[in-house]
């Protein structure tokens, strides 16, 4: 495991993030394992433990891993309150989180569009999973949305669980091997069509705001597309950039 023959273009603590990285990619450490003591993987790599360290702080910016005091390095897991702060970016008026509750409305498998398609990486006409549901705060719906994934990889979904929970992405890694590591959200200003519209319980050709997001793993692979449409009139979307 040493490293030799490294390129000179890059910083050694890169190269050593790189190969780490491809080891929690390829499942040797999955999410919530401990990585090994720094010391035994500076020995391992043939590093000085600051350079170890650098690598390790590089990951844990990227939301890789956890650096845990006194415990060690763990692989980042998704929970239900992490996905919700971390990838859930609407809040209520006065700047407080939401704790949306979800309603499945309909899931289906159907033939990939062509753009549907390339944005996943897929062949036209590929068989897809499209969730509808719709997301609730103290009742109100506020969100309607269409979840659209790789049927062969997702096959389970159709059908199982019977309940989804309200947090994908937790259920894509515990049950799929599918971490999602970050997402590309594109906005716009739409009117409300007369099912969106039923759903949200607002009037056709109300202004609402479609988010498309696309979620990718370590790789920057595709894992989902998602198309959610939204109220404002009591909530707002926050992003920091």
């Amino acid at each position: 495991m040493q490293m030799t023959d490294r390129p000179v273009s890059q910083p050694l603590h890169r190269q050593l993030r790189d190969l780490m990285m491809a080891r929690i990619e390829g499942g040797e450490w999955p999410p919530g394992t401990y990585l090994p003591p720094e010391t035994r993987l500076a020995q391992d790599y043939g590093v000085a433990v600051g350079t170890l360290r650098k690598a390790l702080l590089d990951l844990a910016a990227e939301g890789v891993v956890q650096r845990r005091q006194g415990k060690g390095t763990v692989v980042a897991s998704h929970d239900s309150d992490a996905v919700l702060f971390r990838f859930f970016n609407l809040r209520h008026r006065d700047g407080s989180v939401m704790r949306p509750e979800s309603r499945v409305l309909s899931r289906t498998v159907e033939a990939a569009a062509p753009d549907d398609a390339a944005r996943l990486g897929l062949a036209a006409g590929a068989a897809l999973i499209r969730i509808t549901r719709v997301r609730e705060v103290d009742g109100v719906p506020i969100l309607h949305e269409h979840i659209l994934l790789d049927a062969t990889r997702f096959a389970r979904l159709e059908h199982a669980p019977e309940i989804l929970p309200n947090t994908l992405y937790q259920l894509y890694q515990t049950e799929f091997g599918a971490t999602v590591h970050r997402a590309q959200e594109t906005l716009r200003a739409i009117a409300a069509d007369p099912v969106c519209a039923h759903e949200l319980g607002v009037t056709p050709g109300t202004p609402l705001l479609e988010i498309t997001r696309l979620a990718l793993d370590y790789n920057a692979a595709p894992i989902e597309l998602r198309l959610s449409r939204v109220r404002t009139d009591s909530l707002y979307y926050k992003a920091d950039v």
